[in-house]
């Protein structure tokens, strides 16, 4: 029975989907206007793991994952304005980027991935929807255009998956109110083009949508008024995800989505993640240090709604984790499994219907690998069979995809030695100890460990790694 911690009651639920043939799940991707930094990891890999999780429980074809990308926003406009390009590369360029990460991250395609700017006649419509049903109103300049804002308090259960009251927020309200607006807490759903600045039509003139509304229109075009599941980091909760529900279900007069999933912060060495701090690690920084399949399962380490506090430290842990777990794999032959029931499997059926808790699956990838290598050396069968166990439960979580070989010998340093040059010395090394010439054998051995290249002589074989 699959339990799901549902922010907007605050509580762990049974998971029952409004239909078993057509599981739905909506996640906020990416604004793409700059690389995807490790927070972005982490919400790739959780909810990957999540789709993957409900494919296997219902079935693949029964599962519809829609993973958006915000590809009109101020951040864009900016950044395609400083950089002298059409805000059209600067995100085509970054979507192909993020989709490079992805891949390097393992994560499996969503069903769907729509761009805001390919939705936009379902923007405009909701907003029109909105405006009609006395939930939003425009203001007009001279011209007859304007923006249109989101009236909050026509919306009677605002606050509720934040826990925010509007009394509340509006006595907080420090900032200026901007005099179009009838109340410092509404939100903008349409924006007047300024000069230059991309634009569609609309009845309020040349605009473009605000933030939020993008999510609401996307969202229930691909998967309906009322869903199963939608997600994002924890920071989206307030006011991005309040204010989709607000705008959704007032437009719809329908429930939105039924679970409300979000993951938690990611901090560097426990402080915020900065650029002005000078921690600020975007995924490639990271991959060209470590293989990705290292920050996978490093953010595989914690639960999804724990903080996850990211350090070189953590990740050399995540990387001798999983060079364990290759090296047990390393030489075997793995084959489908015939057991689907075992105790193992029952393990982890039972951590990740406890709302999808992968720190309490790693411990049972370690118990297979050391039968494993249990039975290495003197039962070749029992060897194969708990090495297939644990290659098909590491990928339920999207790990140990790699061949062992092509993990464990990882990537030459620019400077470092090539697989030629490793397999030549070790060819050297094996000859002197053929003659029995133990001085040059371990000056070759201490080379090759000074180089980061460990060896290991079982069976009559030597086989290396890097270290």
């Amino acid at each position: 029975m699959l339990q799901i911690y549902n922010t907007l009651t605050r509580q762990k639920e049974e998971f029952k989907p409004l239909d078993l043939n057509n599981i739905r799940m909506y996640v906020c991707g990416m604004t793409v206007y700059d690389m995807c930094h490790i927070g972005h990891a982490r919400v790739l890999v959780v909810f990957d793991v999540i789709y993957r999780y409900l494919c296997e429980v219902y079935g693949k074809d029964h599962v519809t994952y829609i993973r958006n990308i915000t590809d009109i926003d101020d951040k864009i406009i900016a950044r395609a304005n400083e950089n002298g390009e059409d805000f059209n590369q600067l995100t085509g360029r970054f979507i192909n980027e993020m989709h490079h990460d992805s891949d390097a991250l393992g994560i499996l395609a969503p069903n769907q991935e729509p761009r805001a700017t390919l939705y936009m006649d379902e923007i405009i419509a909701m907003v029109k929807t909105l405006v009609d049903k006395g939930f939003a109103y425009a203001t007009h300049d001279q011209n007859g255009h304007g923006d249109v804002y989101y009236a909050v308090n026509k919306f009677e259960n605002y606050g509720q998956l934040s826990g925010k009251h509007i009394e509340d927020l509006r006595s907080g309200e420090r900032v200026a109110v901007d005099e179009a607006k009838n109340d410092p807490l509404d939100f903008v759903l349409w924006k007047a083009a300024k000069p230059e600045e991309p634009s569609w039509d609309s009845p309020w003139g040349k605009g473009r949508p605000g933030w939020h509304i993008e999510c609401s229109a996307m969202s229930t075009e691909c998967l309906g008024h009322n869903f199963d599941i939608h997600g994002g980091g924890m920071d989206l909760q307030f006011p991005h995800h309040e204010n989709e529900i607000a705008q959704s279900e007032a437009a719809t007069g329908e429930k939105f989505a039924n679970i409300w999933m979000h993951n938690g912060f990611v901090r560097i060495d426990d402080e915020k993640m900065s650029k002005s701090l000078g921690n600020f690690f975007t995924i490639r920084d990271v991959t060209e240090k470590y293989d990705p399949e290292v920050l996978r399962y490093f953010i595989l380490t914690s639960h999804y709604r724990s903080p996850l506090n990211y350090s070189d430290k953590q990740l050399d842990h995540a990387k001798a984790a999983l060079t364990t777990l290759y090296t047990a794999l390393r030489g075997i032959e793995v084959t489908s499994v015939a057991e689907t029931d075992s105790a193992y499997h029952q393990r982890v059926r039972t951590a990740m219907n406890d709302d999808f808790n992968t720190a309490e699956v790693l411990p049972v990838l370690f118990d297979l690998a050391k039968e494993v290598n249990r039975y290495k050396e003197n039962d070749e069968s029992k060897a194969k069979h708990f090495a297939s166990i644990l290659r098909e439960l590491a990928g339920l979580i999207g790990l140990l995809h790699q061949e062992p070989e092509q993990f464990l010998r990882g990537a030459t340093n620019e400077n470092g030695l090539s697989e030629s040059d490793i397999e030549d010395l070790i060819k050297q090394r094996n000859e002197a100890r053929e003659t029995k010439n133990w001085a040059e054998s371990d000056r070759l051995r201490d080379t090759l460990k000074e180089e980061g290249i460990v060896l290991e002589d079982a069976g009559g074989n030597t086989t290396w790694r890097r270290e």
